[in-house]
């Protein structure tokens, strides 16, 4: 199988830094990304990041990760709690899935409780600020290991 990781961010995550930083930090979404890259070096990934505030575009993401048996290390943002379409897509990935959210989605609103992603991810990486990225690399590769 492919050691290959793609990490998408959803909506709002092009914001990291500046948008809420006593919920999600002060790192912006390019030191993620760069931690990302790191992280995946140290483990033998190749990490690609990208982000969209666009659920049809983070769908043809999963489709090219789908079609290339790439991993998926995401975070929906919103559409977490909303897009059965992110969620079917995702359901059809034969790579490992891990579902990654900065804050505690379970110690927030009533509404962030449900995650359609988790439903169909093989794990989840939740309130561990962004260092669940890592963490969520760390998953990634040990089922490509295992």
């Amino acid at each position: 199988m492919s050691r290959s990781v793609l990490v998408l961010n959803g909506p709002n995550l092009n914001l990291l830094g500046r948008r809420d930083p006593e919920v999600y930090g002060t790192a912006t979404l390019a030191d993620v990304e760069a931690s990302c890259i790191a992280e995946g070096e140290r483990l033998g990934l190749e990490v690609e990041c990208r982000q969209s505030n666009h659920e049809g575009l983070l769908i043809d993401w999963i489709h090219e990760a789908f079609e290339s048996g790439t991993a998926v290390v995401g975070n929906f943002g919103a559409y977490t709690h909303t897009s059965i379409a992110i969620m079917d897509a995702l359901a059809v990935l034969s790579a490992p899935v891990v579902e990654v959210h900065i804050s505690d989605i379970h110690q927030r609103e009533e509404f962030r409780h449900v995650s359609y992603v988790g439903k169909v991810a093989d794990a989840a990486v939740i309130g561990k600020g962004v260092d669940g990225y890592a963490e969520a690399l760390r998953e990634v590769a040990r089922m490509l290991d295992a």
